[in-house]
Formats: structure tokens, sequence, C-alpha cells
């Protein structure tokens, strides 16, 4: 008995290790990471998983309970297997110690059972339906063949020969299923994947919300991703460690919409890719409008559109929902702008009005073709100055394309009617100001977005200024966290923290508190997923009214209103519109009003045809409350 078990333990080894060469075979496709990655990052993996990874996972305790008692309870015994019968230390505490482990393994897989027993729509089935049978199979079968071996139990009773059958369909799903693509190569893809994150700032002490875009070589053979192998060995690395459980799926608003995006499929379709096959295998929830199994990597391993349909890519928001929800910390969004590059600038051209978006942008520097020297013409009447070399103040109002937008430009004069009041010095930039490309980066034509970036900085050195304020999420990313990356060392304020700081330090004085009904607040992405700002709207929200709620799906698990990755402009067909489906949300609190804090938000909330909710800026409602007309 003592022979069989070494000998199942020693063959599971062997196969495991097969296992990792044909997954780092897999995975070495890919391009030399950016980054340098020492092989000692592996020993990252017990703090990253039990910290950095669980407090995602602990979202949903259920979910967090059954993975430290399945996952525990097989590693720590099939260790324990290597420790009593290859090591040798047998003794009362030993097997007290294996036997435990294997209970706690039994005790994971019936959690396990119990969730795919009523699964969720959410999760996949297939090849990942067996894996509580598996479980129970590895658990008792060795449970049984050392107890019989240690004598706790008859071993004269056939145990080797059912003992050993159960330990060895484990034992094919747990250390084998890096070899054979079985659902728990995650054993080993997931935790290799922890050590060698594409975004190793994903694991500081707040962790990195943004996106890691990265700029690219205007001299270089091949803009963006367009084959499996263009990916960095390690982003194949993350696709692989996918799980299949469906909760990027579930916070993706264009999946909701019925939009041909799941982005639990676009991850398994990359992991086909990886493996060179058809996405046949896949038994999750299909993309809206197109069939399983008709999708394979084109030669060379191509990508777009043999394995991944162009308006899957155009469907996405970049609002990062996907991103926040994954378990495995997959960063979806880059992978999608990466193949987006490739559409761009590769095969010259992008889906909808989005062509038209971007000539606007080549030719007038605005995303609507206006003229550029008029982007100043709102504040004419303020009595605003227009900034210049060697004229400083403390405030660079940056407009946007609100500028050219009548109903944005109310947001923008109260807003500044509301800074003059709290007694800044403020200018705006005029003609000066150009677009600052973040649709141009979404949308997959980075060159054009680092010409913007770049001149722009060039404009904003000439000026003496201590802060950037704006209205716009986008704006305030873009030059903020973006623009670094070509030397830009901005200070960027969101109007609502500027004018939750001027209200907080009394500088401007609440005369009266609104009544309002029922109001919310409408988180934009690029403000609270993006870069973590959730707190100063409400504050803002509570100081000048007791009639605020918040809805279901809000702060940092907001629903996109869809106007995002320039998905306003690609305009991929749904059987749903997105702000339509946020609006549902905000009447489910019965909301009288809601507040926003993004012009592009406004835009798609307030073209919902409803009559029962008013759409404000979050500026209106402090100008009222301050007797700012």
């Amino acid at each position: 008995m003592s022979a069989l078990i070494s000998l199942l333990w020693g063959v599971a080894v062997i196969g495991f290790v097969v296992g990792v060469m044909r997954r780092v075979s897999l995975w070495g496709q890919g391009q030399s990471a950016r980054a340098a990655l020492p092989l000692s990052l592996l020993l990252t993996i017990p703090k990253r998983y039990l910290v950095d990874l669980h407090h995602i996972v602990a979202r949903d305790r259920y979910i967090a309970r059954t993975h430290v008692a399945a996952a525990g309870g097989v590693v720590g015994s099939f260790v324990m297997l290597g420790v009593v019968y290859v090591a040798g230390f047998r003794n009362g505490l030993s097997y007290g110690l294996l036997w435990g482990l294997l209970a706690l393994g039994l005790i994971g897989a019936l959690f396990v059972a119990r969730r795919r027993l009523v699964k969720p729509e959410r999760l996949s089935g297939g090849p990942w339906m067996a894996v509580p049978y598996s479980l129970f199979a590895y658990g008792l079968g060795f449970l049984m063949l050392t107890l019989a071996e240690s004598r706790a139990i008859d071993p004269a009773l056939p145990w080797a020969l059912i003992g050993g059958g159960l330990a060895v369909i484990g034992l094919i799903e747990i250390t084998g299923g890096a070899l054979l693509s079985r659902p728990l190569k995650h054993v080993l893809s997931g935790s290799v994947h922890l050590a060698f994150h594409p975004r190793q700032d994903r694991f500081d002490s707040v962790g990195q919300l943004s996106t890691d875009l990265k700029p690219i070589d205007s001299e270089a053979a091949q803009y963006g991703v367009g084959h499996v192998h263009d990916f960095e060995w390690n982003r194949l690395l993350s696709f692989d460690a996918c799980v299949e459980c469906g909760k990027c799926e579930a916070a993706c608003p264009a999946f909701a919409a019925g939009q041909p995006l799941n982005p639990k499929k676009l991850i398994q379709d990359l992991v086909a890719g990886i493996e060179d096959r058809s996405d046949a295998r896949y038994a999750g929830s299909p993309t809206p409008g197109l069939a399983v199994g008709q999708h394979h990597p084109g030669l060379d391993g191509d990508i777009i559109p043999s394995l991944i349909e162009e308006q899957t890519l155009y469907a996405c928001t970049t609002c990062r929902a996907c991103v926040n929800e994954c378990p495995m910390m997959i960063e979806h969004v880059d992978a999608i702008v990466d193949m987006r590059r490739f559409v761009a600038l590769e095969q010259g051209g992008v889906p909808g009005n989005a062509n038209a978006a971007l000539d606007a942008l080549r030719h007038t520097d605005t995303v609507g073709g206006f003229d550029v020297s008029q982007r100043g013409n709102w504040s004419i009447d303020l009595d605003l100055p227009v900034a210049s070399p060697g004229h400083a103040v403390d405030y660079l109002f940056w407009s946007g394309e609100s500028a050219f937008e009548l109903r944005n430009q109310k947001t923008l004069r109260l807003l500044a009617k509301l800074m003059k009041k709290a007694g800044l010095s403020v200018a705006v930039m005029g003609g000066r100001e150009l677009d600052t490309g973040d649709v141009a980066r979404r949308l997959g034509d980075e060159l054009l977005f680092q010409n913007l970036a770049e001149r722009n900085l060039a404009r904003l050195a000439e000026l003496d200024f201590k802060q950037i304020v704006t209205i716009d999420p986008h704006a305030f990313h873009a030059l903020g966290q973006e623009y670094r990356a070509f030397g830009g060392d901005l200070d960027v304020l969101h109007h609502t923290q500027l004018l939750n700081a001027l209200v907080q330090s009394g500088q401007l004085t609440i005369s009266q508190r609104l009544s309002l009904g029922t109001l919310t607040y409408h988180d934009p992405c690029y403000l609270g997923r993006y870069n973590g700002e959730v707190d100063a709207p409400r504050a803002l929200l509570k100081a000048i009214t007791d009639d605020f709620v918040d809805m279901q799906r809000s702060a940092m698990d907001s629903r996109c209103c869809g106007w995002g990755g320039g998905a306003a402009f690609s305009d991929i067909p749904g059987e749903r519109r997105i702000p339509d489906m946020r609006m549902d949300d905000i009447h489910q609190v019965a909301a009288n009003t809601v507040a926003v804090a993004c012009p592009n938000c406004m835009t798609m909330l307030d073209g919902v045809v409803q009559s029962q909710t008013e759409v404000v800026d979050i500026v209106e409602l402090v100008a009222d409350a301050v007797g700012v007309a």
C-alpha cells in the first residue's frame, strides 16, 4: 500500500512537471516582458494569494471560504503525502495532519459541488462541472489508501483497488490539468500569474486602478497586437489564469445590453489562440449574436477577425468593470485596446462614426471638428483671463469638448462663477488647449493620442500655474495619469474635488440646503474605477441636501453610461442601449434627480427618453445651494 501511494505521488509529480513545461512553452510564444521579472517573484505568491487576491475574492464570502478549504486541503495534503510516504516522516502528528488536510479538501469539494448544483448563469459548465467529482475522488481515494496503510482501517479489504482508482481520477484533474488543459491548470497558471503579473503595481499598498497602456514607437515594424505572439509572455500567462467565474461577464455593460462582447469569452478566445485551437470547447455564455465554435486563430496566430471579431473589440466602453471584478486581476481592457491599435493603425479602419471623430481630431484638434480658436468663447462675458506666458495663476481651467456643447457650457460657466466667488485665481487656455486625445487612444489610434499629448504638454510648459481643474473625468485621467509617460507632471483636480474642498474649508458657504425629493449620483467610470474618487462627490451632495441615496450599482461598482472607449462613436448595435439600462438603475431608487460629474455622462443620460428623473451636474446643485446663478 505504501509503495502504491508513493508511486501515485511520483507519477503525479512527473505529470505536473511535464505540464509545467507545456504551459511554459505556450506562454513563451509571447514577447519579452517590458520590465525585469526575476524568479524571486515566485516568493511573493503566498502574500499575493492570501492578501492581495483575497480582498477581491472575499467580496463573495462563500467562494472565499470554498477556495481556502479546497485549495488549502488539496495542496496541503499533496505536500504531506510526499512528506509521509516519500520523505518517510511517519508518526501520529504527520498522519493526523495529512488526514486533516484531506478532510479539509473534501469539505471544499462539498462547497464546490453545492455551487455547481445551483450554478449561477455566469459560471462556465463543461469540464468545470467535473471539478467537484475530481476533488472528491482525490480526497476519498487517498483517505482510503492512507487509512488502510496505517491500519486505521482493515487493510485486508480492497482499498488499494478502490482508493487507487479514485486517487488516479483525482490526480488526472489536479496535477494533470496543466498538461491536459483541464480547468485545474489554474493550480499552476493562477499561482505563477500572481508572481509575474503584467501590472506589478496592482500589488502596491493601495494598488493601481488605472490602465497600463504603453506608448508605441512610431518607427515600429507593427502597431498593436494582431497575433497571439504579439502579446508579452506574461500577458498570455494572465489569460491562461482565467477561472471562467464570469464575474467580468456579469459586470459588463455591453454584454448586458446584448452587444457582441462577453469579456470572459474574449479571454477564453485568447486562451484558444495560445493553444492554437478553435473556441469550440468553450462552455460558458456565448458572445451575444456570435455562435461558439466558429472561430479559430488564423495563419501565424492571427487574431482579428479569425478569432475575435472587430465588433467585439469596439463594443467595449473601457469602463474597467470587468477588471474591477476579476478575482485573478486580469487586465481585459489593456488587451482590448492593444488589439484595437492593430485594427486602427494596421488594418486601417474603425467602425461606425469613429473614423469621422478621428479625422476631425487629426484636422481640427477637436473630436467634433470645431474651430479650436473658439474654445474659450463660452467664458468671454465672465471676465476670465486667457492664460499666457509670464502671467501666473493658481488654477488653469481645462474646458475640453464641453466648450463647444451648449448643455455642458452651463456646467463650465457655473463652475467658473463658483471659483470666482471663492476668490480663486483662475484662467482658461482658450485656443491653446487641444483635445487630450483620450478618444483617439481608446479607439486605437495611439499615434494621434501621442501627438496631441506631446503638443499639449509643450503648450502647458509655457504657462505658469499650480493646478489644472476640469469637469471631464476623461481629461482628468489623461492629463493626470497618462501624460506622465510623456514627461507630464501635472497636478489635476476634478471639479467635484475642488468644490468639496471649497465647501469644507468655508470658502464657499452653503446658504440653503436643497429639497430635491430623492437624489442619487451616477459615478463616472474614469473618476471612480480609474482614479478611485468616489468620496468627494458624495461628501459634496450630503453637504447640500438630506435627500441623497445611492443606487445598488454605485461607487466602484457603478454601471457605465455607455460613452467611454469611443463607444458613443463606434456605436456597435445591441438589444438595448447602455444609458437606458443605467436610467433603469436610477428609477429603481425612485430618484427625482440624478447628479452627474461628467459631461459625457450628462450627454448619455440626458438623452434617455423619460420624464421621471431630472439629470443635472453636481455644479448646478452646488450653485443653487451657494446662491450663484
